[in-house]
């Protein structure tokens, strides 16, 4: 399992320094900033306006945890299991994306594009992969484009209007 940095590590240092008698080095390890840093906001000769913020409450350490290294120094603080997965949930959920102005004249050439390189793709991928509207993949797909004759088809990838990563999948998905 990589490591993962706590949310605010000055924060949490500042939290571990004022709240626990963990080690500098503990402290420093788990914040991953320099135990001399750790020191200076100990001795508040830095960041000395920074309010703390407990890990435990962020779901980043339990007490137990923080008692258990308080006890034996030479043991490190390990994020939370629970709080590793679920900031990678986060981070694998899909968003509406924003497109700028300048890209959303390219979004025919990539339809085109797709609609002749995977004839069988079905509207909702196209609509899911680069973001579209139903009513243009329509119009392209039956020729009725107001602008057909100009479109020439192009990889979405190249324009900046999805992932190599995503085109992938779709491609898998289709075949």
């Amino acid at each position: 399992m990589s490591y993962q940095r706590p949310l605010m590590p000055k924060s949490t240092a500042v939290w571990l320094i004022e709240n626990t008698a963990l080690t500098f080095r503990q402290i420093a390890k788990f914040c991953d900033i320099h135990e001399l840093e750790v020191q200076a906001i100990a001795d508040q000769k830095s960041y000395s306006g920074i309010i703390g913020i407990s890990p435990i409450r962020n779901g980043q350490l339990s007490q137990a945890q923080i008692d258990k290294c308080s006890k034996e120094p030479t043991l490190d603080l390990i994020m939370e299991r629970e709080y590793i997965i679920g900031s990678l949930e986060k981070r694998t959920a899909k968003k509406a994306r924003y497109t700028p102005i300048i890209r959303r004249q390219d979004k025919p050439s990539a339809i085109l594009w797709l609609i002749n390189k995977f004839p069988q793709i079905d509207d909702n991928k196209i609509i899911k992969l680069i973001g579209t509207t139903r009513k243009t993949i329509e119009s392209i797909r039956n020729k009725e484009h107001w602008n057909i004759v100009n479109i020439k088809p192009k990889d979405p990838v190249v324009l900046g209007l999805c992932s190599q990563h995503d085109l992938n999948e779709l491609e898998k998905k289709l075949s």
